[in-house]
């Protein structure tokens, strides 16, 4: 758990105040150093919250924290026994987590402007932008993201997306002692349905959009929706004090229908009901050029970021900031030096005779934004390397395979992370979507893709290496190998140069 060296043991009895406890067995002046859910990074004085995962239950493993020296342990469950440390047993264990958290970093929610994004595309983008323009408008600012997390006096590389919630109150209780005036973190689905994030009290949580991801954990898109509305909705403990909503999306349009009157509605988009609105956009080489106009104004922004739905993304953190009392006017000048967002459509040798860009894109809907974007900027091919994500949504696959062979000219179906599935089965899963087999070619070894795909790519053609984006390694079973694709394509480049003439 980050942030348990800058904090004093707690009693548990403090740690616990307000938190609804259905049975409390043992002595609450124990003293905590830190909440823990692995019992596998137990040390003496943690408090262990038995959580229960996809495939085993949390009550196992209370034998192993209490032998790691475990102070207390919070259950849902009856332990079955008398246990020689506390045991507090609670109706929901992440609730109770989030609200013991809290506590014990001294409340920093509460000292922060906490600003929000949800959504299945953009959310890195949008919060990585809401950051740079908030610490531009003279202020320090954190951010908890995909790809880094900014405390203020120090910049860490992310491990997942939103963290539990004391990982999500330690940074928070760093930003705050490091002057910072507020946060700009991702919201992930994962995150709200777990509580990671229950009780922070946004000032504002913004929604991108929504399309079909993390079905192998939701089930479907009807429960997919209603996780990310249930944050807009009091699921997550208060209301947002304003919901930043693109309307120009359907499921956005849905929510904006549903908020409750006590939440201030500031939409964006091309829509003309829009509260920040798109009057006019040309996407040229190199830029994009947006008239906008909100209700205090109106002005032009113009940013790199390539692409109608990172115009979109723009707006999204515009939102946010001027929900948190910020003038856009000033803002807008800023966001030409915006210097983009590690592996989000990442141009990559710039140098070359062709263009290359690696992207996190990993869905059907984030491969056809990207691939209809850089068609209008490539005179010749386009070309894909891609692969899906093992131990996830299979449903995906053939659609994700289905979109590169309607917009590309050739691609390189190849790995992704297959974690401890077999690359055939995900192989097998994606040839559902190919319509012209001549138009595509699995290669097993994702080095060996991008070898080959660079061998194809000539004057005038470009290249987009999906799917990974910011990440560097690959997953397979239970082994993590280095595994970078803006490396990767680099060093691939350098030893191209170094052949020998035939």
């Amino acid at each position: 758990m980050m942030g348990n060296a800058e904090i004093k043991p707690s009693l548990l009895g403090d740690v616990f105040r307000g938190v609804p406890v259905e049975e409390w067995a043992g002595d609450g002046r124990v003293a905590v150093s830190g909440l823990i859910t692995d019992s596998r990074r137990v040390v003496p004085g943690s408090v262990f919250f038995a959580i229960d995962g996809l495939k085993t239950r949390g009550e196992l493993f209370i034998e192993e924290a209490i032998a790691r020296g475990a102070a207390a342990i919070v259950t849902a469950g009856e332990p079955g026994r008398r246990l020689q440390v506390p045991c507090l047993r609670v109706q929901n264990v992440r609730r109770a987590l989030a609200g013991a958290a809290r506590n014990f970093f001294g409340h920093p929610e509460e000292k922060l402007t906490v600003l929000g994004v949800t959504g299945t595309n953009g959310k890195t983008t949008v919060s990585t932008l809401l950051h740079y323009l908030m610490e531009r408008s003279g202020r320090r600012w954190g951010l908890i993201g995909t790809v880094r997390y900014e405390l203020g006096g120090r910049s860490l590389p992310s491990h997942r997306t939103t963290p539990e919630a004391p990982d999500v109150l330690g940074m928070m209780g760093q930003m705050v002692a490091t002057g910072c005036e507020g946060l700009a973190m991702e919201v992930s689905s994962h995150a709200i349905d777990q509580d990671r994030v229950d009780g922070l009290g946004f000032a504002a949580l913004a929604f991108t959009n929504l399309s079909r991801d993390h079905m192998d954990y939701h089930g479907d898109m009807d429960s997919y929706f209603a996780v990310k509305a249930g944050a807009f909705l009091g699921g997550t403990g208060p209301l947002p004090r304003a919901a930043v909503v693109n309307i120009d999306d359907p499921a956005g349009r849905k929510l904006a229908g549903l908020l409750p009157p006590g939440v201030r509605l500031i939409s964006f988009g091309a829509s003309a009901e829009a509260v920040i609105r798109i009057v006019d956009t040309k996407l040229l080489p190199g830029e994009s050029r947006v008239d906008l106009v909100w209700p205090a104004g109106r002005g032009v922004l113009r940013t790199s970021l390539p692409g109608n739905y990172n115009v979109s993304n723009v707006l999204c953190a515009l939102g946010l900031a001027y929900a948190a009392g910020r003038d856009l006017g000033p803002l807008l000048p800023t966001l030409a030096d915006f210097p983009g967002v590690p592996g989000r459509m990442e141009r990559v040798a710039p140098e070359l005779p062709y263009q290359v860009y690696v992207d996190y894109a990993h869905t059907d809907d984030a491969l056809r934004n990207a691939l209809t974007m850089l068609r209008e900027i490539t005179p010749g091919r386009l070309m894909v390397v891609f692969g899906c994500g093992g131990n996830r949504d299979r449903g995906k696959r053939a659609k994700m395979t289905a979109v590169v062979q309607e917009l590309a000219d050739f691609s390189w179906a190849t790995a992704d992370n297959p974690r401890k599935e077999p690359l055939e089965e995900i192989f097998s899963d994606m040839r559902r979507g190919v319509q012209a087999e001549e138009k595509i070619n699995f290669v097993p070894d994702r080095r060996r893709a991008i070898s080959l795909a660079l061998d194809a790519a000539d004057l005038g053609d470009c290249l987009l290496i999906a799917g990974k984006g910011h990440e560097t390694y690959q997953e397979f079973s239970d082994v993590i190998v280095p595994f970078d694709d803006r490396h990767v394509t680099r060093e691939l480049l350098a030893l191209k140069q170094c052949r020998p003439e035939p």
